[in-house]
């Protein structure tokens, strides 16, 4: 394998690999690292337990850019979404239980089982959404502006976002406003009344945050949520088939037709320059490949403060580096299941309220104290679990009669007072475990084997920085024209040929596959 390139990758996520895609497709000869012994980053379907096809990190989709779909054929390489419908099912301690989906009118009814109010509010609060998304998306494909050396581009766009805004009218725009900025629960006390209703769509607003519905933020974070589709129906997530490793996989298969070469247990352990230049890279065991161009998937902590060498970068661009924050609350557990769980708040008809997420968070209350134990350092005592089941929808993930369980976990601090999480995480999960064995009880007794993946972990397997899901926190000062520092919005840094491609770039995190996409387009204007 040659030991020049015109590009190289570091990092063999989604992100990275759109990003080889696109640069590929234009002509260049391109290298993608990857540190794992599999693509995908944590994007990626694993053996974990014999006959699984477990998704390992990400667990479902439908941020992912339809227009990088369509551009790479993924579906000619196995790419497919599988519609979870109804998305979400929130059983509660009280025997009701609340499903929601792509259909109104069956969302109408549901609702009004706990008020009649949030039931006519409901189509209106999904309608204001639309109305921001319809301005705000088309800035997630477009490069974020630089408010510090604004040139006539970034200037221009940010007129084209505020005429945008102005179209909305005084109303539309504060309600804009307070989805950027506010907190979840002040938006959410506000449309409904209903607490079942309020804590169901609250957790999309905390997920991967160090924040309760209560911090200011927060709000985007559930916008953020809602903004992507499937088949057409916005806020709706799905599975990819075979796991989130099937979309990964298709990528990597469309860059090798391309032509990009793929190396796995292949470690970067420094990029390469000279006089202000990047040069390359030098692997772990000794390797060398150079190219006046190299993209890092990897989060800004890892690229600029792990992988080059102390003094390479100005000193005011290293300290702003250095405030990004990565504060970070999430644990994952995969299962292996002898069997579906039995809720005792269930649809007396089949197993379709397993389809989507499951919902273990009977108000906002709840919710805010776990937070209050993780801000001091503590794992929540009740922590906030949601449970996804894709073997319900999709046939592949699990030997026949077997099934698989995702657990997503609020809140796990990766920064604990006291004890370390390699002694704490087996008997946090056995709590996970406790509390899903009171909505379902048995639940603990059909468990053939899991895996148990604390923010540590997270960041040892995959290389995010305080096991932050998203390479850094998705709050207003790290959005938009501030990602991931400001003045460096356009994925270049101060090293020239050295870019970011991943979600430590605008728009951020979530398997979007967008700021590859932008990288890419970025790379090509420059280079």
């Amino acid at each position: 394998m040659q030991a020049r390139y015109d590009a190289i990758v570091i990092g063999a996520g989604h992100n990275g690999l759109v990003t080889a895609c696109y640069l590929a497709r234009a002509g260049w000869k391109v290298l993608v690292l990857e540190r794992r012994h599999v693509v995908g980053g944590a994007c990626v379907t694993e053996e974990t337990f014999p006959g699984f096809k477990v998704s390992t990190a990400a667990y479902v989709s439908s941020l992912f850019n339809k227009q990088i779909v369509a551009d790479l054929k993924l579906a000619n390489h196995g790419y497919a979404l599988l519609e979870r419908s109804p998305s979400s099912y929130s059983p509660f301690p009280d025997g009701r239980h609340l499903l929601l989906g792509g259909d109104m009118a069956m969302n109408r009814r549901e609702i009004r089982k706990f008020s009649s109010k949030d039931a006519d509010a409901y189509p209106k609060y999904e309608a204001m959404l639309e109305r921001i998304a319809r301005i705000l998306e088309p800035t997630m494909t477009r490069l974020a502006p630089d408010v510090v050396h604004p040139g006539l581009g970034d200037m221009f766009g940010l007129f084209k976002l505020g005429r945008s805004l102005q179209k909305l009218g005084s109303n539309g725009m504060a309600e804009a406003i307070e989805l950027l900025t506010g907190s979840a629960r002040t938006l959410l006390d506000r449309w409904f009344e209903s607490e079942e209703l309020k804590a169901t769509i609250a957790t999309d607003a905390v997920i991967g945050a160090m924040a309760a519905p209560s911090t200011p933020g927060t709000a985007y974070v559930l916008f953020h949520h809602v903004m992507g589709e499937t088949n057409g129906k916005r806020g709706v997530w799905a599975y990819v088939r075979g796991g989130m490793g099937g979309l990964t996989q298709a990528l990597a298969s469309v860059a090798r037709q391309l032509g990009v070469d793929i190396l796995t247990n292949a470690a970067v352990a420094r990029i390469t320059t000279k006089d202000g230049a990047v040069t390359g890279v030098a692997l772990a065991d000794g390797d060398e490949y150079s190219a006046p161009v190299v993209a890092s998937n990897a989060d800004a902590h890892v690229t600029f403060r792990r992988l080059l060498e102390p003094g390479a970068l100005p000193d005011d661009f290293t300290a702003a580096v250095d405030r990004i924050d990565y504060s970070s609350a999430s644990l994952k557990i995969n299962v292996a299941l002898s069997e579906l769980p039995r809720f005792l708040a269930r649809p007396a008809d089949g197993t379709h309220h397993l389809r989507g997420t499951i919902h273990l968070c009977p108000d906002q209350d709840y919710i805010e104290r776990g937070y209050d134990d993780a801000k001091y350092g503590r794992p929540s005592l009740d922590p906030i679990v949601e449970c996804t089941i894709p073997s319900v929808v999709d046939d592949t993930v699990a030997p026949r009669g077997k099934h698989l369980m995702s657990m997503f976990v609020q809140y796990a601090p990766y920064k604990l007072k006291d004890g370390h999480w390699d002694v704490l995480k087996d008997k946090f999960a056995d709590r996970c475990f406790e509390i899903v064995d009171e909505y379902a009880p048995g639940f603990s007794k059909s468990v053939i084997a899991r895996q148990v993946l604390s923010p540590l972990d997270l960041e040892r397997t995959f290389g995010l920085t305080g096991g932050h899901i998203c390479q850094g926190a998705m709050t207003l000062n790290q959005l938009f024209a501030f990602r991931p520092i400001p003045g460096w919005t356009h994925h270049d840094t101060p090293i020239r040929g050295l870019y970011l491609c991943g979600a430590a770039t605008h728009p951020g995190g979530g398997v979007m596959g967008t700021c590859g996409l932008n990288a890419a387009r970025e790379v090509l204007r420059r280079e």
